[in-house]
């Protein structure tokens, strides 16, 4: 359950915060598992929504600087069959997610490594589906764009 509470988390700690009080919301609402499906499944996603709680307290103390986001991603001239993702690791993958602006790296989450629909997203995070799915884009453009700056540095 940590792997899933960093995936939300700005760092380390603020993951740990979120898994202790997710567990502690396990605690007190274990009577309401009804058996019916996995524990795993039903642990996970109070874990997903105790994430969530804190990125909503968080929501209205941020302010978002997205000019810095929007600049182009670089390109590559290299030969076809030649991968240049393959040499980063998954920690620069997870540091780049982390990388994100809170609101870009929720609606990346709850999407991609969740599985949620843009209208689930919109509810649950009280935005309206447009704002989910340009939310989604540039998170992938950021993502590509960090991980593309990363493979400038290792080639440097």
């Amino acid at each position: 359950m940590m792997s899933v509470c960093y995936r939300y988390a700005r760092d380390e700690d603020e993951a740990k915060d979120i898994l202790q009080d997710g567990f502690i919301k396990v605690f007190e609402k274990i009577d309401n598992y009804s058996f019916e499906g996995s524990f795993e499944g039903w642990l996970r996603r109070v874990i997903v929504n105790t994430a969530l709680d804190s990125y909503r307290k968080r929501k209205r103390e941020l302010t978002l600087n997205e000019s810095i986001y929007n600049e182009k991603s670089s390109s590559y001239e290299v030969e076809e069959d030649f991968n240049p993702y393959e040499s980063l690791s998954i920690k620069d993958v997870v540091s780049a997610m982390q990388n994100l602006s809170p609101a870009y790296r929720t609606v990346f989450n709850l999407y991609i490594m969740e599985g949620l629909t843009h209208k689930e997203i919109a509810l649950e995070l009280e935005i309206s589906e447009g704002t989910s799915k340009s939310n989604l884009a540039k998170a992938k453009a950021n993502v590509k764009k960090m991980l593309s700056e990363k493979l400038n540095e290792n080639y440097e």
